[in-house]
């Protein structure tokens, strides 16, 4: 529940406002049943190695935003079984479940846990390890179902934020408008703030912006338009000028703008409906330096364009500026290419040259497919509204991250499936990024914890996780590590950014990775390599485990 994000008392402290609904009971029962028989087993103090990564990456793209490090790191920081909790457990479990187990649980904490990760913001790619736990066994697989929960969502939504704000271009602004589409108000939230991450400029969530500082934007919806039928109600009529305290007539400042206007622009003023220049005008009084009005409740170029300009024009004379419109429905690219005509007109015709440039914003259901069609016919839309299927992720409703046991007490450990994209990649592991002289990144090499690291300049063969034949040589230009110990010794040990540093960590990665790696249509797979010691040994424990069968 969103009541659940606790903030201290007037401070805002960005995005480290815990939500109270993460807690270690948020677990699916098996983390639990398995944490007890590896107890009872004598299995508690065996040292586990697990990584949690994906498999492909969503939206039939070539890669992905990694967020939610900071929801993981405070999870940690707050984890403990209240008595409440064992109480409840008790009920739970099997009753032949032994009573020293609850105790047991009642001390556990991941004190012993040590969290690497990559930095919340990088662009990943399938099959490298976004995190890797190391610690007890059955503390580190308590942690296995809130981690996920906790990167799936987050990364996902933030991918998804990043290929709107990729299809819209650097210069629109883009508004995340999804609270009352999001599943549930904890989605809405996590929307919110990983769309801001994934390079939207602001959202209408309100709670959110106090939560995470995000930018809050809004104007008004078609029910404050047509809660108003006539010039008539308006009770409040007089409007200030600008910087004075001389208290002016607006409304008879509107109504002559809107007969010049029908004038100029050849419409009839009856075509205009009054009741939506009474709800415009009675805006524009509550905000007059914020006046951006939604057009398109009755007819945007005969009705909501001219009511609009009349309002705007009116503010003009009184020292204030308008800011723009806002388009819901209709053909957005040829009503907005209208929209900008007819404000060019204006400018023209009255000597108002900034009217020209007001914003235009489009709301109406609009997904990435639907801004690459508005590039390729050619629109005069400034920034976009876009809510279902940003935050629903409609393409694609889940990442699928798992978390893989791949150690324990310094043994390797491999699943093997018939599907080999299912096998793992065994033991602890390292991570480096080799970039080429362009400065763009070539490739990620896995390789395992006793190997020297790559040097610039130096050649590196880099193969194929499991096709023998996929292999090359790079040199890299650059190497970078990509690990860092975020948790240690039940602490936090690495400074974390803000939500604006995550965001800009984003665009900074998304930069170092080819065009053809982002593109829209037909990507460029990026390769993800594993090292010739890594290869060798990660098959020959593949063959050690698999079954011989016999023929006969």
């Amino acid at each position: 529940m969103a009541s659940a994000y606790k903030q201290v008392p007037g401070r805002l402290e960005t995005n480290r406002d815990q939500n109270g609904v993460i807690q270690p009971l948020l677990t699916d029962l098996y983390q639990i049943t398995m944490a007890y028989a590896y107890w009872k087993c004598g299995k508690k103090d065996d040292i586990a190695v697990f990584d949690l990564f994906f498999r492909k990456n969503p939206f039939h793209g070539e890669f992905t935003i990694f967020a939610g490090l900071d929801e993981c790191l405070k999870f940690l920081k707050t984890f403990r079984y209240s008595q409440t909790d064992i109480e409840y457990l008790k009920g739970v479990l099997s009753p032949t479940t032994e009573p020293e187990f609850f105790d047991y649980l009642l001390d556990i904490s991941p004190k012993d846990i040590i969290l690497y990760s990559i930095e919340e913001g990088t662009v990943v790619f399938p099959k490298v390890p976004l995190i890797r736990i190391e610690g007890p066994l059955p503390m580190a697989q308590l942690l296995e179902t809130t981690l996920l929960t906790l990167v799936n969502y987050s990364s996902l939504v933030a991918t998804n934020a990043a290929r709107f704000r990729m299809a819209a271009g650097p210069e629109k602004s883009l508004l995340e408008f999804g609270l009352r589409r999001a599943q549930g108000p904890d989605g809405g939230l996590s929307a919110s703030r990983y769309c801001y991450i994934g390079g939207f400029d602001g959202t209408s969530n309100v709670l959110a912006g106090k939560l995470f500082n995000i930018p809050v934007k809004g104007t008004h919806a078609h029910a404050y338009v047509t809660a108003f039928q006539s010039l008539e109600e308006l009770k409040e009529r007089h409007l200030r000028r600008k910087g004075t305290e001389e208290s002016v007539d607006f409304i008879e400042i509107v109504k002559s703008w809107l007969h010049k206007l029908t004038n100029a622009l050849g419409i009839l003023q009856q075509e205009t409906s009054e009741g939506e220049l009474a709800a415009f005008a009675s805006y524009a009084l509550s905000f007059p330096d914020g006046f951006l009005a939604l057009v398109d409740t009755y007819d945007v170029l005969k009705s909501g364009i001219p009511n609009f300009s009349a309002v705007a024009l009116a503010l003009n004379e009184l020292g204030y500026r308008s800011v723009g419109v806002r388009l819901d429905s209709g053909d957005l690219a040829y009503l907005s290419m209208e929209v900008r005509r007819t404000f060019k007109q204006i400018a023209s015709t009255f000597d108002v040259p900034w009217f020209t440039d007001q914003t235009i914003v489009a709301s109406n259901d609009i997904n990435e497919d639907t801004i690459h069609s508005l590039n390729s016919q050619g629109h005069s839309i400034n920034a976009f509204g876009i809510g279902t299927h940003l935050v629903t992720c409609q393409r694609q409703p889940a990442l699928g991250c798992v978390y893989k046991l791949v150690e324990v007490n310094k043994k390797p450990r491999i699943k093997l499936s018939e599907d080999v994209e299912k096998v793992t990649i065994p033991g602890g592991k390292a991570l480096y990024r080799l970039y080429g002289s362009d400065g763009h990144a070539l490739v990620d090499l896995i390789q395992r914890l006793e190997e020297a690291p790559p040097t610039v300049g130096r050649r590196v063969l880099c193969r194929h996780p499991f096709q023998e034949a996929k292999r090359a040589y790079v040199s890299p230009a650059k190497v970078e590590s990509l690990y860092k110990i975020y948790w240690r010794d039940g602490e936090i040990c690495q400074p974390l950014p803000t939500l604006e540093g995550v965001k800009q960590k984003a665009q900074q990665s998304l930069a170092n990775i080819r065009q053809d790696h982002r593109r829209a249509l037909n990507p460029t797979p990026y390769k993800v390599s594993v090292s010739d010691q890594l290869y060798n040994f990660m098959h020959e424990l593949w063959l050690s485990n698999a079954p011989i069968g016999e023929l006969s």
